[in-house]
């Protein structure tokens, strides 16, 4: 007989066991029940914590999802939108299945911007041995040479990626609100060159090495009695180790190690490294940001490194809840002159759009987005 996970409460067992153990000799044959008790215990089943095994499909053909004509995600078969709560009760895997799926939306994202937009991939940095960590941006085929305008794209901070605006707003709402494609059509219908900017892509992720860790008696001069006993020891030592782990980690999740990616380990890094090899290079007189949430902060820190470039050649900034700051980030006087007359950021209000909206900061203007 075993007894699962579910049907047991372990930690008020041991507690009770503890001050048992504690009593006297009429106590014994309590002892000796709670201990007949817990050697019944399936450790297999009680690591498994009840869990499915964090194996998800890596297509959306495989989640049985995908977008329909207006750009909402759809189950193939029933037509409901995404349901987080896939199994009840199970945070961690429906939050792990979420992230698969994220990680599917995401490549699909970049194929639209490839396929649907005709934006071309560019690795970065550009000049990345073959065997280092790159990370990519996407440029209009005149990004570069078109003489009037250009138009950057700078997203927010967390899970998003190039192209994106809000992963949420793409699994729950559609394609149109939480991606960048209908800026970048507009754009290039309007004439512009575009450039989509990745800030969050700062490193790599591969598997941490094992370290071997050679045993004290590898080497050791000690009487074989003693080395045993040691040794013994050890094996005890790791057997709560591992118990241990397991129970932490049930389904011994690979440990993964961050390798950065040169000059753009950071989104405001990034910004600046796209600045350099690319923006500064074009040859558009009129240079256009629009900046949602840290996007905004990463084109403060870009004026404050490239405050006379970034004048000579950029015309205007929209800002979308942007969280910059410019007294935290030191932007100096001339800065915010300039960010007054060139910049506005759109906020979260429930007053009608372009409505004034106070702010603290003596940077740009606020106005309602509606």
């Amino acid at each position: 007989m075993s007894i699962s996970l579910s049907s047991l409460i372990l930690l008020p067992v041991w507690i009770s066991m503890a001050q048992i153990q504690q009593g006297g000799p009429d106590e014994k044959e309590k002892t000796t029940a709670l201990k007949d008790l817990l050697s019944r215990i399936d450790l297999d089943e009680l690591m498994k914590k009840d869990e499915p095994p964090l194996d998800f499909p890596d297509t959306l053909e495989g989640f049985e999802y995908a977008f329909n004509e207006k750009g909402q995600l759809r189950h193939i078969k029933t037509g409901e939108p995404f349901v987080f709560n896939y199994r009840e009760d199970l945070h961690r895997w429906n939050q792990k299945r979420y992230e698969a799926l994220g990680e599917i939306i995401t490549k699909y994202v970049y194929e639209l911007l490839e396929k649907d937009c005709n934006l071309k991939k560019i690795s970065i940095p550009v000049d990345a041995t073959e065997s280092e960590p790159k990370s990519f941006i996407f440029m209009s085929e005149d990004a570069l040479t078109n003489p009037q305008k250009l138009m950057v794209l700078i997203h927010g901070s967390g899970v998003v990626r190039a192209g994106q605006w809000a992963r949420r707003l793409i699994i729950n709402e559609d394609l149109d609100s939480g991606t960048q494609i209908p800026f970048i059509k507009r754009a290039m219908d309007e004439g512009y060159g575009v450039i989509v900017l990745n800030p969050n892509e700062n490193y790599i992720e591969v598997e941490k090495p094992k370290i071997h860790v050679p045993s004290s008696s590898d080497s050791s001069d000690e009487p074989a009695e003693k080395r045993e006993r040691k040794d013994k020891v050890s094996k005890e030592t790791k057997k709560r180790r591992d118990f241990y782990e397991k129970y932490r980690n049930p389904q011994r999740e690979k440990e993964m190690m961050q390798l950065y990616i040169r000059e753009n380990g950071s989104p405001e890094e990034h910004a600046v490294y796209v600045w350099d090899h690319f923006i500064a290079q074009s040859a558009a007189e009129n240079v256009f940001f629009v900046a949602h949430s840290y996007g905004g902060l990463a084109f403060v820190e870009l004026m404050i490194q490239r405050e006379a470039d970034v004048k000579s050649k950029v015309t205007a900034v929209a800002l979308t809840d942007s969280v910059h700051n410019v007294w935290h980030q030191e932007a100096g006087k001339t800065i915010r002159e300039w960010m007054r007359e060139n910049c506005c950021n759109w906020v979260s209000s429930s007053e009608p759009l372009d409505t004034s909206v106070e702010s603290m900061l003596p940077d740009c203007p606020r106005v309602s987005a509606g």
